[in-house]
């Protein structure tokens, strides 16, 4: 129980035996965010905290899930301006004859993407919307983060006679 010149409220249903946060989320608070991972494993990670901020109704649990999102994306935003690794350019690079077969890229760059995820990311930090603007920013943070990671996960480079070229643009001098 609070006194009463407390700021601390009483909360019956958190409990001494409750944990504040669920051990599934604990795991998943607990993957290290390493500027030495690679494009892929980061935005995997990302994607994780977005997918359980969608299913979690516990309030601690959910601020934690923001923070580490906002962590991941500043993350992400370093690994975007780093080369590719070799092995990602193997995984992002097709045949020419299978260059026809994939899409074209977002008309927004990734970069400018990440910052608008961060963007809703620090705005369900804040906690200044109503719960249902809450809800509905989370969705369209997870929708983001979804077409970001399908956008910087699909193909960019064909094998050509000359070395690699960019789908539907020139060879990419540099590139192994």
């Amino acid at each position: 129980m609070a006194d009463a010149n407390s700021n601390t409220f009483v909360r019956p249903e958190i409990t001494a035996d409750q944990p504040v946060i669920a051990g599934g989320i604990t795991a998943l608070l607990k993957i290290p965010l390493i500027a030495t991972y690679d494009l892929f494993q980061v935005l995997d990670i990302c994607q994780l905290y977005a997918d359980e901020l969608i299913e979690t109704n516990n309030h601690a649990e959910y601020i934690a899930l923001c923070g580490r999102l906002l962590a991941g994306l500043n993350v992400l935003k370093a690994v975007l301006k780093a080369p590719l690794p070799e092995h990602l350019i193997e995984q992002l690079t097709v045949k020419e004859s299978d260059a026809n077969e994939f899409r074209s890229p977002l008309s927004t760059d990734s970069e400018t993407t990440c910052e608008y995820c961060s963007a809703l990311t620090i705005v369900l930090l804040n906690q200044q919307v109503s719960l249902d603007q809450q809800e509905h920013i989370t969705e369209v943070l997870y929708e983001m983060l979804t077409m970001l990671a399908e956008d910087l996960k699909a193909p960019r480079f064909i094998r050509t006679t000359n070395g690699l070229a960019i789908i539907d643009g020139e060879d990419v001098p540099g590139i192994h």
